[in-house]
């Protein structure tokens, strides 16, 4: 089939290089024409592992284009994907205008029967506006709306794209859904469920999904809140509540807390939602004042054992959200690092992907490539993201460097009897301490 993309981001860019790797000829576009061109080199705008590898595969195989004509992109194109950005407004909602803008260029440019995919997230009630713009433009029905959310892991996107665990659709049309099925064929295989609902319920399933999997997160916090004052072991106790099948262990892992493009958003715009829709949600507010609750807990933890910050150096290990990724959206190490900066501390981050990323966002923070040069004279040094490159430290090296031998570990990642044997203050999430 001729498929149109319209976005090359985090979503975009796997759904093209996906599509194109079981067949499909797909011709992706971007309104960032800077990002068309890094395409056109090789390039790719963002690390997500296995992504450059498939994207090569697609356009040496002559399925995957990429175009800075977005009426090239869309001409022909059988089914057309609108995978733009849905950034907060500063009221907390949605802004949809790359979405308006996308719709329109697909009603102006589409030429035969296309089927339009929702595949940003967007709050219910979207594809009916979708629809409006599109027969602005063609009243011979032949252009149709359908919801596909994306439930793509960053870190895992390639993976999650070549063996979805379930694909949703959303239609009100039996034509539409026809072509969709025939679309995805190729990737629904044992272990995909396929999913079709009606538009409004693909909308609000998939703010649902990612709010329920951020109040897990939220939950594994607070709980590690309760554990350190009680003098319990936070690991312990969900390992007890993931063992029953109707929790799950998945999400349920204290920490810094969520970050991403994802759940901060999404859990704000779906609050902003059901308040227009008449259903107040405090549930969801809650879910993110813990998240920064988390945040504020470890910059407590550095305040107290170092006690005045004016003159200390803290080293931030990790910087993105989440490993596997360099994207530093909402991530928690960022914000750790401005608490840090706006007390007078001096900081260093090492990060394996998104140390330039971190440093655009964050002048004020030192970006250093390697983690024993960042952990150089450092008074207490806070593992942040879950990087394999972090987990492997020479524990030895790490004591021999830093001023002061002290770990905030926001992840978890060390064990304690190693720790307290290579003589650190180890203070880790709702975990009991380590004082030599």
């Amino acid at each position: 089939m001729k498929v149109g993309v319209v976005g090359t981001g985090h979503v975009g860019l796997p759904t093209a290089a996906t599509l194109a790797h079981v067949g499909h000829e797909v011709m992706a576009t971007d309104a960032d024409g800077d990002k068309i061109d890094l395409l056109h080199r090789g390039g790719m705008p963002f690390f997500e592992p296995g992504l450059e590898e498939l994207v090569r595969a697609g356009v040496e195989g002559g399925r995957l284009r990429f175009t800075a004509d977005p009426p090239g992109a869309l001409r022909e194109a059988q089914v057309a994907f609108l995978c733009v950005g849905t950034p907060p407004r500063a009221s907390g909602e949605a802004n949809l205008i790359a979405v308006e803008q996308s719709a329109d260029l697909v009603g102006r440019h589409a030429t035969g029967p296309t089927v339009v995919v929702e595949k940003s997230t967007v709050p219910a009630g979207t594809a009916a506006r979708i629809s409006e713009i599109l027969a602005r433009h063609r009243s011979d029905g032949q252009l149709s709306v359908v919801c596909n959310p994306e439930f793509l892991r960053e870190g895992n996107a390639v993976e999650d794209s070549l063996r979805p665990d379930r694909i949703l659709v959303g239609s009100d049309s039996d034509e539409a859904l026809a072509v969709m099925r025939e679309l995805y064929a190729p990737l629904v295989g044992e272990g995909t469920t396929w999913i079709e609902t009606d538009l409004q319920t693909a909308e609000l399933a998939k703010h649902a999904s990612n709010a329920f999997l951020a109040l897990k997160v939220s939950f594994a916090n607070a709980l590690a809140r309760i554990a350190e004052a009680a003098g319990a072991d936070v690991e312990a106790v969900t390992e007890v509540m993931g063992a029953d099948p109707r929790i799950g262990k998945a999400h349920l892992s204290a920490g810094l807390g969520y970050g991403g493009s994802c759940f901060p958003k999404d859990l704000l715009a779906f609050e902003r939602l059901t308040s227009r829709l008449g259903y107040d949600f405090p549930l969801l507010r809650e879910i993110a004042r813990i998240n920064q609750e988390a945040v504020d807990a470890a910059f407590r933890k550095v305040e107290e054992v170092l006690w005045n910050l004016e003159g200390k150096r803290v080293a931030l290990l990790g910087l993105a959200f989440k490993p596997g990724t360099d994207d530093i959206r909402y991530a928690p190490a960022l914000g750790l690092a401005d608490q840090l900066l706006e007390a007078g501390a001096a900081v260093a981050g090492y990060d394996p992907q998104a140390g330039p990323n971190a440093k655009a966002e964050l002048p004020g923070l030192e970006v250093i490539d390697d983690p024993y040069v960042a952990l150089s004279g450092a008074d207490a040094a806070v593992v942040c993201t879950e990087w394999d490159e972090i987990k492997a430290l020479d524990l030895g090296r790490v004591r021999e460097v830093m001023r002061l031998p002290i770990v905030v570990d926001g992840r978890n990642m060390f064990d304690s009897a190693k720790m307290a044997e290579h003589g650190f203050t180890y203070l880790p999430t709702g975990r009991p301490p380590v004082r030599p």
